[in-house]
């Protein structure tokens, strides 16, 4: 126990000053603030969504920034059956995984989240709802990223 403890110790060390040195050459604009105002996402969070979207101007919008991030089904429906997955290998994993990371940390930290989840869950499996969480999340995210305004729970979770 005692030499898996000084190896976590090393590892968080090894970390820490990753983040030193990545954090002092990032450029933190206004929308790394405003996705700062989330509660649970920090600065890693908050750099890899900004850094990870980019110019918002390319999204035509919301609905395309949500498939983006991987967060929305892609199906070819035809008379009520599949006939294939469409493109859902496309988009950025590395956004999915962020919001997803996102929306465990809101059912932390959000009285209003974990109720949503759970009325979603009791209609629908965990991982469902917890999917739905981090695309409701996404949307809030580009609209606050579009306007500059900061987190309102009161409108994302009515």
């Amino acid at each position: 126990m005692t030499a898996t403890l000084a190896v976590i110790e090393a590892l968080t060390e090894q970390i820490e000053l990753l983040e030193g040195v990545v954090f002092a050459q990032a450029r933190q604009g206004e929308v790394f603030s405003v996705l700062q105002t989330i509660p649970g996402v920090g600065p890693i969070l908050a750099s890899t969504i900004q850094y990870e979207t980019g110019d918002l101007g390319r999204f035509a919008g919301v609905g395309h920034y949500a498939s983006y991030c991987r967060l929305v089904r892609s199906e070819r429906l035809s008379n009520q059956r599949r006939k294939g997955q469409g493109l859902r290998e496309n988009g950025n994993a590395y956004l999915s995984w962020a919001y997803h990371e996102a929306a465990h940390f809101a059912l932390r930290y959000q009285p209003g989240a974990h109720k949503w989840y759970e009325r979603k869950r009791s209609k629908t499996c965990a991982l469902v709802a917890i999917r739905a969480l981090a695309h409701k999340l996404a949307r809030a995210a580009y609209f606050m990223m579009r306007d500059q305004v900061a987190y309102e729970p009161a409108r994302l979770f009515r």
